[in-house]
């Protein structure tokens, strides 16, 4: 059996292999609600061998969203299509997972087709945009309000109101979205934090809304149940949030019950640097993973079977988690299983005439 196509229990909760969908925003929602186009989507995934099916970005509350087409978990009339979606996933032997997420200053902007820039109030956009601090992402997005304490307490509220919802619609999987320049990763970030609080300034004080939102979410989440959190190792800009950070963060969210951290990097800061190439984020999910101990997922243009392959039986990360490359191909497991000559991964019996043969 190949390392990729290996069952991976975290927690209670049993992988049947090492592949991850990854969150990746589909702006096809009417006020948060999910509808046919989700349950396609991520049923298509399931039915093509996914073993774990994290859902886009959900917005906590109506100004979490990054646009106003994005999917919602703010009140409980979002949560019937949820369930039904979780329900396919779960029939077709996926684990169902949901990212909870709020945007922050990069909030009330238009879908990339759009140009990915403000959407005005009047325009079906909102203007309570907020952040730790009152810094604009770009020139082209809002200019976002600093949270004062009763705003970072709703905010703290609001993932803990998401996570019992999560529950309800039977997910089994919560990851917290703390990357890409999204809130909790500008609380964390130098650069776009400058509070003089109790959130902004050292270390501590910077990763303390992530710490409240994990211990809130933990209140209501049971801790059998796995609990991931999406980090960006670094800003990839001098004198921003690093590697180094991210590794001592790990530590400290591995301690307060945390399972997995998946391992992204930068979108916080327009002056960013990237060496985009294969694999180009993969050494900093190996190197949290043997620094502390704690599970990763690696992610960023891995796009063949033989690279997730190397990922997890070297032990660079314990799941690869895939993007770009499913909405290409949701039938991606399929094609590895074959190309690997791994004969214990199951079609769906009504894809089986269709298995091509070693």
């Amino acid at each position: 059996m190949a390392a990729l196509f290996t069952p991976l229990q975290i927690g209670a909760v049993t992988l049947r292999n090492r592949i991850v969908v990854s969150p990746m925003c589909e702006y096809s929602s009417t006020d948060g609600f999910a509808n046919d186009w989700h349950l396609v989507h991520l049923g298509s995934r399931a039915v093509g061998g996914a073993g774990l099916i994290l859902t886009e970005a959900i917005a906590v509350s109506p100004e979490a969203r990054i646009s106003p087409a994005d999917l919602g978990i703010w009140k409980d009339e979002h949560i019937e299509k949820l369930k039904q979606i979780v329900d396919f996933l779960h029939a077709h032997g996926a684990v169902a997972g949901v990212q909870l997420a709020h945007a922050g200053r990069k909030a009330s902007t238009s879908e990339p087709w759009k140009g990915m820039k403000l959407v005005p109030a009047d325009q079906g956009g909102w203007e309570n945009i907020m952040a730790p601090s009152a810094i604009p992402f770009s020139e082209h997005y809002g200019h976002p309000k600093a949270l004062d304490k009763a705003g970072i307490d709703k905010v703290v509220a609001d993932f803990k109101a998401a996570a019992v919802r999560t529950l309800k619609a039977g997910f089994k999987v919560i990851e917290i979205h703390g990357a890409h320049g999204y809130l909790i990763h500008q609380f964390l970030s130098p650069l776009s934090n400058h509070r003089t609080d109790e959130y902004g300034g050292s270390f501590d004080n910077r990763i303390r809304l992530l710490t409240k939102i994990v211990a809130a979410i933990q209140e209501v989440w049971p801790a059998e149940n796995p609990l991931f959190v999406r980090l960006s190792a670094t800003d990839w800009v001098e004198g921003g949030w690093d590697l180094p950070q991210t590794t001592q963060l790990a530590k400290i969210l591995k301690d307060l019950g945390v399972h997995l951290i998946d391992t992204s990097s930068g979108g916080l800061d327009t002056r960013q640097k990237i060496p985009v190439g294969p694999l180009y984020q993969t050494a900093f999910a190996d190197h949290i993973k043997k620094e502390t101990g704690i599970q990763t997922g690696a992610v960023g243009l891995i796009t063949t079977a033989d690279e997730a392959e190397m990922i997890v039986s070297t032990g660079k990360a314990d799941l690869v988690f895939l993007a770009r490359e499913l909405l290409r191909d949701p039938y991606f497991p399929m094609h590895a299983a074959h190309h690997l000559k791994d004969d214990s991964f199951k079609w769906p019996v009504q894809y089986e005439r269709a298995k091509p043969r070693h």
